[in-house]
């Protein structure tokens, strides 16, 4: 582990014990709010992501920070993204957190040109840390990583209805899903990336694809010899449409064949 990767551990880690954990099945009143459209916020998303701001400052006060709250009451903070930045989503799965459940976790990328450089992945519970910088494979708590199918015979997927429309929720569900043995998201893609990577899930079908939500976990399913890519085959740009589509899969082949089911959707 770099230098960098150990201090982003060290970050990570404790601002999940000053922020996160002491909040976990205890948020009281007033403490959890809707961002609108069934998108909940806590008090933990927000002081995480104050401390994580702060100790990424430390790091390389050069790069601008994109954080998700601060994005949701600002959007020119979005602008940001296309300029050398770090990315912040300081509490992934919150839909989980605020109802005392499982998985949550904090994601951390660093971008240039609208691309992921490096990215972390933080499981606040199991305390799990996937990490990865372009060129250079992913990581598991150390240890380099090959993305593994299920070898189940029919594939395993999560596919996420959210954001899609109606319409396309129904062609989906009546021509792609028959295909697979479906499974249930996770709400959580700090947890649903390392379920493609370590053998848990062979693909998965995002809509919206938001910087904080897919920066870090692209990379890494990309650097463990996976795939993650836009329907049409380009990369995932973390400067790009947020609604353009995303599929994650465990291996390029598994990747081809989800591409070309969406590919022919009719309806």
């Amino acid at each position: 582990m770099s230098a960098l990767d150990r201090e982003m551990l060290a970050l990570l880690r404790s601002v999940s014990q000053a922020a996160i954990l002491p909040r976990y099945r205890n948020l009281r009143a007033g403490e959890v709010e809707d961002k609108g459209g069934d998108d909940p916020v806590t008090v933990a998303d927000r002081e995480a992501e104050a401390l994580l701001a702060e100790g990424l400052a430390r790091f390389d006060p050069s790069l601008a920070v994109v954080g998700e709250e601060e994005a949701h009451g600002d959007k020119a903070v979005l602008e940001r993204l296309s300029a050398p930045c770090w990315i912040i989503d300081p509490l992934d799965g919150t839909r989980n957190f605020a109802t005392g459940k499982p998985p949550f976790g904090i994601l951390i990328a660093r971008a240039e040109g609208g691309v992921a450089q490096s990215g972390w992945i933080y499981d606040c519970l199991t305390e799990r840390f996937c990490m990865a910088h372009i060129g250079r494979g992913a990581f598991v708590d150390g240890q380099r990583i090959i993305a593994r199918p299920t070898g189940e015979t029919r594939p395993v997927a999560a596919i996420s209805l959210l954001f899609m429309d109606m319409a396309k929720r129904a062609a989906v569900m009546d021509q792609i899903a028959p295909h697979y043995r479906l499974v249930d998201v996770p709400y959580c893609a700090a947890e649903q990336y390392p379920r493609l990577g370590l053998g848990a899930n062979d693909v998965s079908l995002f809509e919206r694809t938001l910087a904080w939500d897919h920066a870090a976990g692209a990379l890494w399913l990309n650097e463990a010899g996976g795939k993650a890519a836009r329907p049409d085959g380009s990369p995932y740009r973390v400067d790009g449409d947020i609604l353009g589509g995303l599929i994650g899969a465990a291996s390029p082949a598994l990747w081809e064949d989800m591409a070309t089911r969406i590919g022919a959707l009719k309806g």
